[in-house]
């Protein structure tokens, strides 16, 4: 059985809706950088072990006698898969070295579009709605609608630019709020990301065994 780590910072609806719903791994470990971030009352209410670290454990490469390393943890823990999951951190060289083409980040719009640094959450909903109601987007006219959706890629060094493995799109109304399009997109967030995670898992060739974290 896969056995995958979620990252995340804040509530957690995608993490749980991960923790519930994937049925090709099990995921055994929460990784949080946010003490009161929801997401941690969530992953206990099923069970999961959870661990709040600093930037500095992210950063760094090996233990100390004062704290164990982001890596350190992930390989205690035999972890073979990684999912973002609202993180709001860059994953840092030597993570993205232990698991080449072993983390997955969900984005709240269709890349390339919307990404990058800074966007993420309601700031990428309000760059939608800008470029919509200015017309950037399409043409200025009532009752015009445009597109935004989710992207489901692989983490490189990169924000938001690594290989895309799946798009799902929604229509974006002049009446939308960030709040209504914010549930748009919880919306395709919860019924994909759990399917592409079991189809991606069983796409891979080599067995899990052979994937884990290296040193």
């Amino acid at each position: 059985m896969t056995r995958i780590a979620i990252f995340a910072s804040g509530s957690g609806s995608n993490a749980e809706n991960l923790i519930c719903n994937i049925t090709e791994g099990k995921v055994v470990l929460l990784l949080c950088n946010n003490p009161k971030a929801f997401v941690l009352e969530r992953a206990k209410k099923h069970q999961v072990p959870s661990v709040v670290f600093t930037a500095g454990q992210l950063e760094q490469k090996g233990a100390t006698t004062q704290q164990k390393s982001v890596l350190d943890i992930l390989q205690a823990y035999q972890i073979d898969l990684i999912l973002l999951a609202g993180f709001l951190w860059k994953i840092p060289q030597h993570v993205l070295d232990a698991f080449p083409e072993r983390i997955l980040n969900i984005h709240p719009a269709l890349l390339p579009r919307y990404g990058g640094k800074g966007m993420y959450g309601n700031k990428v909903h309000e760059a939608v709605l800008s470029n919509l109601k200015s017309g950037r987007d399409v043409p200025a006219v009532e009752n015009s609608t445009g597109t935004s959706g989710i992207t489901i890629h692989l983490v490189d060094e990169h924000y938001d630019k690594g290989r895309i493995l799946f798009q799902a799109s929604c229509p974006v109304d002049r009446t939308d709020t960030v709040q209504t399009l914010a549930q748009k997109i919880h919306t395709l967030e919860h019924r994909h990301f759990p399917q592409v995670v079991d189809q991606y898992i069983a796409g891979l060739k080599k067995p899990a065994t052979t994937r884990r974290a290296t040193t």
